[in-house]
């Protein structure tokens, strides 16, 4: 038969899948409910009943021999219990914060682009005002003289040209 030492602890992971996050979110839960309840009490209670066990033939669950041993162990499950709910929670506020940030920095860069698309675009529109504003203060400066029909046909001939 195999021979275990005094303590054994084995582990459970809880996948980024909704149907573990919702068993983790209900191991929570239960917990906060009956906080002289573990999670290593809580598995091994499904335990028994998934193996089918029956209340009489399982082990009672054995109490420490002096109160201070009990006090203590029980001061160790709470600041276990404790830390364990703690990283379980900030570790989804960082999945959630790295979440956002990435959210921001795509919309940062959409922002990016569309100012810079919105500078090209405007750049040349602004120059041809410029070169209008330009041309009609050149017109102004002058003093009006007469113009040749004729000419004034030909010189549009030869600003294509």
């Amino acid at each position: 038969m195999f021979q275990w030492s005094k303590k054994v602890v084995k582990s459970v992971t809880f996948n980024p899948e909704v149907a573990d996050e919702s068993l983790l979110a209900q191991v929570e839960s239960y917990l906060e409910k009956r906080p002289d309840k573990t999670f290593s009490d809580l598995c091994k209670e499904a335990l028994w009943q998934s193996l089918c066990v029956p209340e009489s033939a399982r082990p009672s669950p054995k109490t420490a021999t002096e109160p201070g041993e009990r006090q203590i162990g029980e001061l160790q499950r709470q600041v276990a219990d404790l830390e364990e709910r703690f990283f379980a929670r900030e570790s989804n506020r960082l999945e959630a914060m790295e979440r956002h940030i990435m959210q921001l920095s795509q919309q940062v860069a959409q922002l990016a682009i569309i100012v810079n698309d919105r500078s090209i675009i405007q750049s040349p529109t602004q120059s041809v005002s410029d070169v209008q504003v330009i041309n009609n203060t050149s017109y102004t400066a002058n003093p009006p003289q007469e113009v040749d029909p004729v000419i004034s046909r030909l010189s549009q001939f030869l600003d294509d040209f």
